[in-house]
């Protein structure tokens, strides 16, 4: 997988040639979206707050979702996925954001790397994560990916497990035996 040598930036990483996580804040500032030459962002958050002076240059998609693992995010799977992969072969380039940049728009950007990179759930969530060290899907998006990737695959590289947290995937094993106690 080629991912561009480009800095992250205030926040700004650049996943593919083509495709940005953020957070709100570096959403909003017209000058990365200049910089970048963002033409499309997905705001997965539960108000849309468009940048001011961009909105007419910069198509805005508003996935309205709360970061709860009870929210229903799989049904925005596909559509944002085929939109990020429409703009990448219009030669655009697509920011996907949340609120922090970590659970909602890291999911909806392994779904993407998943159905057009044509990586496991775990190698999108690794790749994902080796751009930006902060992403953690939360538990109820993890359930979701899993039966994403078992419908795409017909098989999962990542499972839920029990530990004293309660379920979590597999790849946080270790992170859970590392914590210390309070």
């Amino acid at each position: 997988m080629h991912r561009s040598s480009a800095p992250t930036f205030a926040g700004l990483c650049q996943v593919t040639d083509s495709l940005f996580l953020s957070n709100s804040r570096v959403a909003n500032g017209d000058a990365v979206l200049s910089k970048f030459n963002i033409s499309c962002i997905v705001s997965a958050t539960e108000k849309l707050r468009p940048s001011s002076s961009t909105t007419s240059e910069v198509e805005y998609v508003h996935v309205a979702v709360t970061d709860s693992p009870l929210t229903n995010l799989m049904d925005h799977f596909d559509v944002v996925a085929d939109k990020i992969r429409s703009v990448e072969l219009r030669h655009g380039h697509t920011l996907v954001h949340c609120n922090a940049g970590v659970s909602r728009s890291a999911t909806l950007c392994i779904v993407y790397l998943m159905k057009y990179r044509n990586m496991t759930l775990l190698e999108a969530y690794t790749f994902l994560k080796s751009c930006r060290p902060i992403v953690r899907p939360n538990n109820g998006f993890w359930k979701q990916l899993i039966r994403y990737e078992f419908k795409l695959r017909g098989s999962a590289t990542v499972k839920m497990v029990s530990s004293t947290l309660g379920d979590i995937p597999d790849i946080y094993e270790e992170d859970t035996k590392n914590m210390v106690p309070f």
